[in-house]
């Protein structure tokens, strides 16, 4: 009989308390496509408001991915420590007051301020919950669910959109998109504290005083047998560290990932910061705005969820790099699109591969970072790449300023997810 709980979760069916986590997770991660919509869709009312220029909008839509940047790399560290239960949960805190002083902030210095704060705890949410999706998930099934969690996104941006769209139209006021992200936030705090355990691969990996109670109670609980022992952890074991991300056995994987992520997003996050400015400069209303960036997160839940089922027959990786440069070619395409039915269509498809490819890629993470540094790492990659992406709207508004047309603009910015595929290409994972 086996003993180690992890090899348990592992192998064992899927219990209904891990499908609900998984389910929380989607939540949690929705949070993400809100809170990024809030700021895309508001993003034409407070340029006028303050009367901004299309590259000082530019760098305001990009402060929350400075904050991404550096609390998916101080954060994911600090789950890796102290444990993913607590430090999603202060994540969410700290979203939902930035969300709300957002709309308390009398000038653009405030609420870049208070943008990077959201952002913070976005970008340690992202780390944390990639972590715990993969650990409540099986071996089966752990590509799956940890796509059914990146899906959340776009399904908080499809949500998102509709109800910011109507809240632009009815009120013209767009304070009231973060009052609304702040209480959907506040919401999932309750939720997450009283359904979800500490995961048990981060706790056999810690053995702190009351361990083992804590692993038979959460083994119960998901309809397993109590343990007598906790696994035996080898000296070499316990002084692994952050550091192993760069150590000769992981540095390879770690630049190849990190520098793949960062081109695909920087892409990726013309769709999600500039097509409601874009739609609205081509003489349509906010609404539409809203409606094109609806179609992208629509085709991006639908791509994540057909790559998701396409991962229980075809490696991650090859997915992955496949939908990396077909995002490539449909955002190219979408910068020549004048009529607004042909630009919803190449929107949806754009957001279809282009989400994908960001899904495939948060698959393959997991499967290359071990348990001590699977929130580290995931929070290094998604770190550096938010992070790497904060120039992505600055640039975009620079081209725009210095008069480069949208298709000339399109084709630019898609050479990143055409290098990505190349260099994922020499990525080598047993489990991928």
């Amino acid at each position: 009989m086996n003993t180690d709980p992890r090899e348990t979760i592992d192998r064992s069916p899927m219990s209904m308390l891990q499908i609900f986590i998984i389910a929380i997770t989607v939540g949690l991660n929705a949070m993400d496509g809100i809170d990024v919509l809030s700021i895309s869709l508001s993003g034409p009312s407070i340029a006028a408001e303050w009367n901004l220029s299309e590259l000082v909008l530019g760098f305001l839509l990009s402060m929350e991915l400075i904050g991404m940047g550096i609390g998916s790399i101080a954060l994911g560290w600090v789950a890796d420590i102290t444990g993913r239960r607590k430090t999603i949960l202060g994540c969410l805190f700290m979203m939902a007051l930035g969300m709300f002083m957002v709309t308390q902030s009398a000038n653009i210095t405030q609420l870049s301020i208070w943008r990077i704060i959201t952002g913070f705890g976005i970008g340690g949410l992202l780390a944390a919950i990639t972590a715990i999706t993969a650990e409540f998930s099986n071996v089966k099934n752990r590509a799956l669910c940890i796509c059914m969690m990146a899906i959340g996104y776009p399904i908080g941006g499809i949500f998102g959109s509709k109800i910011a769209s109507w809240l632009l139209n009815t009120y013209d006021e767009w304070r009231l998109i973060f009052y609304f992200g702040a209480v959907v936030t506040l919401m999932f705090i309750p939720l997450f504290y009283f359904v979800v355990p500490e995961s048990i691969h981060w706790l056999v990996r810690k053995q702190s005083e009351g361990t083992l109670d804590k692993v038979n109670k959460t083994l119960k609980r998901l309809g397993h047998s109590a343990i007598a022992a906790l696994p035996e952890l080898t000296t070499g074991v316990r002084k692994k560290s952050y550091g192993d991300l760069f150590s000769r056995e992981l540095i390879r994987t770690t630049t190849i990932i990190t520098v793949a992520y960062i081109l695909q997003i920087a892409t990726y996050y013309f769709i999600l910061k500039w097509v409601p400015k874009v739609v609205f400069n081509m003489g349509f209303s906010q609404g539409d705005g809203a409606d094109m960036l609806m179609y992208a997160n629509i085709g991006g839940m639908l791509g994540g969820l057909i790559l998701g089922l396409l991962t229980l027959r075809v490696t991650v990786k090859s997915l992955t790099i496949t939908t990396l440069a077909l995002s490539a070619v449909f955002i190219t395409i979408l910068g020549t699109s004048t009529d607004l039915h042909y630009f919803a269509i190449f929107a949806a498809l754009s957001g279809f591969f282009g989400n994908a490819g960001i899904i495939g890629m948060y698959a393959l993470f997991p499967a290359a970072f071990p348990t001590h540094v699977r929130a580290s790492g995931t929070g290094f990659v998604i770190g550096i790449g938010r992070g790497g992406a904060y120039l992505s709207p600055i640039i975009v508004g620079f081209m725009f300023d210095q008069g480069l047309g949208l298709p000339t603009v399109t084709m630019l910015i898609s050479i990143g997810a055409f290098i990505a595929a190349g260099i994922l290409m020499f990525l080598k994972i047993r489990s991928a």
